[in-house]
């Protein structure tokens, strides 16, 4: 089972894993912007953050070291300071990299709030194919899975790497993340991973289908036979994964629902958790299910952005303060918006709780969650309850648009757990005034309002357990 964060628990194993691919610089740039620049009708970046770390292939590579795995990186890197820069972002990584020829390429995201800007990219040209040498190559006979992070720059494309791959898929292994600009995988590739729309650009007009579930079988068979490989896994977004293969049939995998931001890295997040999968012994069709639930824990997480969160200051840990909750709070308030928390059992949610959630969203800018765990819900109401547990509470939760993020608490009262990221409101709804609430009282301790929303007598959790008693 996997962290919140989408890394694996301290019980997972660790695996030699090589990555093999494209690295290139990524910079992400985020900054306020209040005003547009005199010279031009552009509006002007106030920077507050510039967070750089290894791109394409390095991504996957640092992915899979901060879970834990051994990870060796084939790569080639230019003669240059930004290649440099990114050997030193990889200090838990193995390189093995070799003369790329050409200038490292760097991607630039200029981001204000939440809100993408522009992306200023810098040698980022097809270069001639680079040279691979037999240190390369010879690394993959001692890894126990390798993922191919193809980025269309010639490392995957290289004559002596591609023999050195079919062989290794012989008996290891092999996820290959595709690119439209990039090489073919090589026959014998375990499982190859194109989005929807890289699956599209492959089969072209051949497939005629239009899109979703009934485009992304067609292409997935369609590319099995093509490319000679064992699987396709096209992958939908937030929708989950659909798996063809030339032994198992098809199936669709879906992607738990989660609250996510920027989709950066998701990609490169489901082919690394494919690959830990398949190297732990699982079949194709469950690895993929852990890659596409390992990348929506890691944009549950907060993304690239939370993969690196443990590179600053550590936060406070109190329980029941997740980091997703946290991600939301911090981009809501950076944006100078209004963060809603409100709070309850919600067992056995039914209309009432929908619309006071809809209420209180109505209030700002995110609504947090504040749920009794089952012990707390246990206290409250007797040894009978929850009829649902928590983790199915969660899930229910976030699947309504007006939830934006869960806290989970133990005690009686969430007075600890609002303290830890103070919301500027606190909504429940009832039928008393709001200075009667116990949690005006800890809102008072930095000024935030108690607020009540419409109640909607009728709509009970009790009474409805007690219809669903009666019938069985």
């Amino acid at each position: 089972m996997s962290a919140p964060s989408g890394r694996p628990t301290t019980t997972d194993p660790s695996f030699r894993i090589a990555v093999v691919g494209d690295t290139l610089l990524d910079v992400d740039v985020s900054g306020t912007s209040e005003r547009l620049s005199p010279d031009a009708p552009v509006p002007v970046v106030d920077v507050r953050t510039d967070d750089r770390r290894a791109g394409g292939a390095g991504l996957v590579a640092t992915m899979l070291a901060r879970d834990g795995h051994d990870v060796v990186l084939v790569t080639v890197l230019g003669d240059d300071a930004r290649a440099t820069e990114i050997r030193d972002l990889l200090p838990d990584v193995t390189i093995v990299a070799g003369p790329s020829g050409a200038p490292t390429p760097a991607k630039t995201r200029v981001r204000v709030a939440d809100h993408a800007l522009v992306r200023i990219d810098e040698n980022c040209g097809t270069p001639p194919v680079p040279a691979v040498g037999d240190d390369m190559t010879a690394v993959l006979d001692g890894v126990d899975a390798i993922v191919v992070a193809d980025y269309g720059r010639g490392v995957a494309a290289a004559p002596a790497m591609r023999s050195a791959l079919a062989r290794a898929a012989e008996r290891i292994p092999l996820v290959w993340d595709p690119h439209p600009k990039g090489a073919a995988p090589v026959p014998g590739t375990t499982v190859a991973t194109p989005n929807a729309a890289e699956a599209r650009r492959f089969v072209g007009d051949v497939v005629d289908v239009v899109d979703g579930v009934p485009f992304a079988t067609a292409a997935a068979e369609r590319l099995v036979e093509t490319w000679g490989v064992g699987a396709v896994a096209v992958t939908l977004g937030d929708r989950g994964a659909l798996v063809a293969s030339a032994t198992d049939g098809n199936r669709f995998v879906r992607a738990p629902s989660v609250t996510a931001g920027d989709p950066c890295g998701a990609g490169d997040r489901l082919a690394a958790g494919v690959a830990v999968a398949l190297a732990a012994g699982s079949d194709v069709a469950g690895a993929v299910a852990d890659g596409v639930a390992a990348a929506s824990e890691y944009l549950a997480a907060g993304g690239v952005t939370g993969l690196f969160a443990d590179d600053g200051p550590a936060p406070v840990a109190v329980p029941g303060i997740d980091r997703d909750a946290m991600r939301v709070v911090h981009e809501v308030r950076s944006a100078g918006g209004t963060v809603v928390a409100t709070g309850g059992c919600f067992d056995l949610l039914h209309a009432g709780h929908a619309r006071t959630l809809s209420a209180a969203r109505a209030l700002g800018d995110c609504l947090v969650v504040c749920l009794n765990s089952d012990d707390s819900v246990r206290a409250l109401k007797g040894p009978d309850r929850p009829v649902i547990g928590q983790e199915d509470r969660v899930e229910l939760l976030l699947a309504l648009d007006c939830v934006d993020a869960v806290v989970v608490f133990d005690e009686q009262t969430p007075d600890e757990a609002l303290r830890r990221f103070r919301p500027d409101v606190w909504a429940k709804g009832g039928d008393y005034k709001a200075s009667e609430l116990p949690e005006a009282r800890t809102l008072a301790e930095w000024g935030g309002r108690v607020v009540t929303v419409p109640f909607h007598p009728g709509r009970s959790t009790t009474r409805l357990a007690a219809a669903l008693a009666a019938v069985g």
